[in-house]
Order: C-alpha cells, then sequence, then structure tokens
C-alpha cells in the first residue's frame, strides 16, 4: 500500500466540526480496508471507523454513531473522517490505517499514518 498522510486535524470547540483527510500512496488503494484509529494521552489506540475498498460498507465504534463519517475517494487514493458534534473526549491523536479484511482490531492492519492531533475544547 505505501505511504498513508493525515491531515485536517487542530484545535475546536465543544459542538464544532473537522475533517480528516488521509492521502495513499500506491497503486491497490481500492483493495484495501479503511480504518480511522485514536489514541488519546495515557490510553490505547482505539477504533473508530472503518470503510471497504468499494466504500459500500461502513462501520463505527458506538461513542462516535450519528456524529461522524468515513467515506472514500479511490480516484484520489484518500479517505475522510468527517467528524460532527465534537466532544472534549474525542480530543485524540487520529490515525489512519490500512488493512487486508473488515476488522475493529488494530493488529488487523498493516499500514499506519503518522497520525494529526484533534483538541476539542471545552
Amino acid at each position: 500500500q505505501g505511504q498513508l498522510v493525515e491531515s485536517g486535524g487542530g484545535l475546536v470547540q465543544t459542538g464544532g466540526s473537522l475533517r480528516l483527510s488521509c492521502a495513499a500512496s500506491g497503486r491497490t488503494f481500492s483493495s484495501y480496508v479503511m480504518g480511522w484509529f485514536r489514541q488519546a494521552p495515557g490510553g490505547e489506540r482505539a477504533f473508530v471507523a472503518w470503510i471497504s475498498g468499494t466504500g459500500a460498507r461502513t462501520s463505527y465504534t458506538d461513542s462516535v454513531k450519528g456524529r461522524f463519517t468515513i467515506s472514500r475517494d479511490n480516484a484520489k487514493n484518500t479517505v475522510y473522517l468527517q467528524m460532527n458534534s465534537l466532544k472534549p473526549e474525542d480530543t485524540a491523536v487520529y490515525f489512519c490505517a490500512a488493512a487486508r479484511y473488515y476488522s475493529g482490531y488494530s493488529s488487523s492492519y498493516d499500514y499506519w499514518g503518522q497520525g494529526t492531533q484533534v483538541t476539542v475544547s471545552s
């Protein structure tokens, strides 16, 4: 798959929105399940959402359902995470990752980006 580079993080107030992007290099992007994970200070890396290679299937952790939307543009080799109604507990470093199979487990993902910081102020 190659390199994954996240962008779009930043500081936002409670209730605000951000859109994260993850640009992938390589020619096989559409064959990978893409996932978003997050890691809060002192915490473990936690699953947020994944999307299938075609974009037809998605899955979310319960705490973000109805607020976050994962999408992808295979022509641009990019996956997105639209985050609305942000809460202070969403504060974390967000990582995108690529896997061969649907999974909410970080160990299933073969390639990772460097992460982008999202901070939600109260």
